[in-house]
């Protein structure tokens, strides 16, 4: 049985991805994406689901950082909808609700429906919607409330006293499987995150460069490797380069997979214009889990 990491509590949207993924693996939670990351790279678990964009409240910042940090590789991804529960210990209702705690994207995600409903509530950021569920039964105070999912609502025996209260119920969260740079991207994963009508399957290939000096144009010249091909780019995300103010890496989602003539040129130019260039993994575009 593979064992597969996860950020946060038992009860957490990583798991219900993980699940997704890997039915039938040990799920293995972890307090932290680093920790996620480490535990990957000593081999203490086989491979980790992490969360990296949410449609609503955007990317995951600090994962794609630690994508820069670690050498590990993406081998499945998918995208799983996001439906946010306000949670209370049983005899709460929702006038009694002074404080209201979860993971600072959740938070994000519904902040329409606190602005209406809980105006005046105190909002604490937790590093888990999962743990801030399991916080709030473990304190037993009729006045706090949690926002977390159904699954977390039954491990920890809380009520519901909203449904649904994310800004916008087209609220998916994209997941990656990552595993150690000598893992089979083909293990069973490749049936999990093959949408069921499809017979002819869309690969993704990640990848992250830094240009070698700010010039005008150099972007352009960096992204026309790709479109000289008629290749498509599904994402493109900057983030500074640690260490050098004014310096940004490029993280770029093409169509396509690596073993294809057309990736592997694009590939070879773009070395060629930027600094550096890492793949980060050819895999099947993932299916959607309501």
């Amino acid at each position: 049985m593979m064992r597969i990491a996860f950020q946060g509590e038992i009860g957490a949207y990583s798991e219900e991805a993980l699940a997704a993924l890997y039915p039938g693996a040990e799920k293995v939670p972890f307090p932290s994406f680093e920790a996620a990351f480490d535990a990957v790279v000593r081999s203490d678990v086989d491979r980790a689901v992490l969360p990296i964009e949410n449609s609503l409240f955007g990317s995951v910042h600090q994962n794609y950082d630690l994508l820069l940090e670690h050498d590990l590789k993406i081998l499945a991804e998918v995208q799983l909808r996001i439906r946010h529960q306000l949670l209370a210990v049983a005899g709460a209702s929702l006038g009694d609700i002074r404080t209201v705690t979860s993971h600072p994207q959740a938070i994000g995600q519904c902040r329409s429906f606190l602005k209406k409903h809980l105006p005046d509530a105190h909002i604490v950021p937790a590093y888990d919607t999962a743990g801030a569920a399991k916080m709030i039964a473990e304190a037993g105070d009729v006045s706090s409330a949690a926002i977390a999912s159904r699954a977390a609502a039954s491990e920890y025996h809380l009520q519901t006293l909203a449904e649904d209260i994310e800004s916008n119920h087209a609220n998916y969260t994209r997941f990656l499987a990552l595993g150690r740079p000598d893992a089979n991207a083909n293990e069973g994963l490749a049936q999990s995150s093959l949408p069921a009508s499809s017979h002819d399957p869309t690969f993704k290939t990640s990848l992250l460069y830094a240009q070698k000096e700010n010039v005008p144009g150099g972007l352009f010249k960096s992204l026309a490797v790709f479109a000289l091909r008629d290749i498509d780019l599904f994402k493109i995300e900057s983030r500074p380069l640690v260490g050098s103010p004014g310096q940004y890496v490029f993280y770029l989602d093409l169509k396509g997979h690596l073993d294809e003539e057309p990736i592997r040129h694009a590939l070879r130019h773009l070395e060629e214009v930027a600094a550096n260039v890492k793949v980060l993994g050819s895999f099947l575009q993932g299916q959607t889990v309501e």
